[in-house]
């Protein structure tokens, strides 16, 4: 009976695992990313959090916004979209 019980609750870990596994996979659907876009602004350069509408920070050159942006991806485990001064998308940098 003690070799049941052992199965029996390793199985109910294991059940406990792969529900926590699948809740926070859905979770990630629904919510926001941490896409950083590097866009123009105001005559330089803006860090802006993928759907926010106030920016992260402002920079006068593309450079200092792109290095920025690549430290807060790079902790969220997101991407880096930098825009040309037109708006269009320029490159997209992964740090999945």
């Amino acid at each position: 009976m003690p070799k049941n019980s052992t199965s029996r609750s390793w199985i109910d870990v294991l059940i406990e695992l792969v529900e926590v596994f699948f809740k926070s996979a859905r979770q990630n659907k629904r919510g926001r990313t941490w896409h950083q876009h590097v866009v123009p602004y105001e005559g330089g350069w803006a860090v802006k959090r993928e759907g926010n509408k106030r920016i992260t920070s402002k920079h006068r050159l593309q450079e200092t916004a792109i290095r920025k942006a690549k430290r807060l991806a790079r902790k969220y485990k997101a991407d880096v979209i930098i825009h040309r001064g037109d708006g269009s998308i320029r490159d997209r940098i992964n740090f999945d």
